[in-house]
């Protein structure tokens, strides 16, 4: 395996599982074997895969239910382990010694069948999106040129800083990428500067490739599809595309 990358932020609404699914489908496109992961209770990686609701699901395999093999779904759009919507309650019943290290230890006998694993997390910073990063090398950022999302990041760093040093010290932020960016706006490029200046404290960087606000993105989510596969000629195929070159490059 090449590498397992979460795809993080709490704050809710900024393309992170978007982010993830175009991640996840543009390496399937040049020819790599990934496995995605969905630990956001909302399920929407899920739904738009097209997942198998009987399968067992994140939630067996990290209560010790279901092995990781017979929990991983192959589908035409990709290989999955499913969200389950009871993960809303997995900071009360993931508890106990080793509690961080559960998707780590799952992922162990499957990695030599994939290059890359993308973890969707929850809008929270609970045990779920530590499990996610304990079990990661690289987490890519998702933001909006936006107060709030600088506020975020600020917050999700002071957990990065907890995981590197009690749980994985290899742990890396790959990059911050923004999302539904308009670079036309004043605002948006100040605080992508600022967002910009940020990266740098946090001894990491913000992608040069923005994905610009595009309604074929929402179109693709309703009719279960990849953003390469509903529109490839749109403006978030070819901004993601540009960005997975770039993610690829800087490693």
């Amino acid at each position: 395996m090449k590498e397992a990358i979460s795809v993080i932020n709490q704050k809710g609404g900024i393309g992170k599982t978007t982010s993830a699914l175009a991640i996840g489908a543009g390496l399937r496109l040049k020819g790599y074997r990934v496995l995605f992961i969905d630990l956001d209770p909302q399920g929407n990686l899920s739904y738009c895969l097209k997942a198998e609701p009987k399968n067992p699901t994140a939630l067996e395999v990290l209560t010790h239910k279901a092995m990781l093999d017979n929990a991983i779904q192959t589908t035409p759009e990709a290989d999955l382990l499913a969200s389950s919507p009871a993960l809303t309650g997995a900071d009360f019943f993931i508890t106990g010694a080793g509690k961080e290290y559960m998707l780590k230890v799952a992922l162990n006998p499957v990695k030599g069948k994939y290059d890359y694993i993308i973890i969707d997390t929850p809008p929270a910073l609970g045990i779920l999106t530590i499990n996610a990063m304990t079990a990661s090398q690289g987490i890519i950022i998702p933001a909006q040129a936006d107060i709030f999302s600088l506020q975020g990041i600020a917050k999700l760093y002071d957990t990065i800083k907890a995981v590197k040093l009690h749980t994985n010290p290899e742990l890396k932020i790959k990059g911050i990428l923004l999302t539904r960016h308009n670079s036309r706006t004043i605002l948006s490029r100040d605080l992508a500067e600022i967002i910009s200046a940020t990266a740098k404290q946090l001894n990491t960087r913000l992608y040069k490739t923005t994905i610009r606000e595009c309604i074929a993105i929402k179109e693709a989510q309703i009719n279960q599809q990849d953003i390469f596969s509903y529109a490839p000629r749109s403006n978030a195929s070819k901004d993601y595309k540009a960005f997975i070159e770039e993610m690829l490059k800087r490693r």
